[in-house]
């Protein structure tokens, strides 16, 4: 028993030690945007977001890919591009987006 809480102890603690948040550094959602926004980080209904680098980054969200995406833009502006767990969104699906930008 003693063994089984010692691996669960250090099993949680590497899910929330620094070098597992490495194993994932860009974020569910990563986008390109045409111009750098005003803050390096802001929310958007329910997803917080961090930019930096040219790149703005954000964990999952409970919404449609679209939607998180189509909020982005009206809050920042037109997306070069805009890529969820890594697959980039077709053309026609971030020009929709896009079409939501200020």
């Amino acid at each position: 028993m003693i063994r089984f809480v010692s691996l669960a102890v250090v099993a949680a603690a590497a899910a929330v030690s620094p070098v597992a948040a490495q194993a994932h550094p860009a974020g569910y959602y990563t986008a390109t945007p045409a111009a750098a926004p005003a803050e390096a980080s802001f929310v958007t209904r329910n997803t917080i977001w961090s930019c930096g680098g040219g790149t703005c980054t954000a964990d999952k969200a409970a919404d449609r890919a679209e939607f998180v995406c189509q909020r982005l833009a009206k809050s920042i502006g037109k997306l070069d591009a805009f890529t969820v767990a890594g697959a980039a969104l077709d053309a026609d699906k971030l020009a929709k987006c896009n079409a939501k930008a200020k």
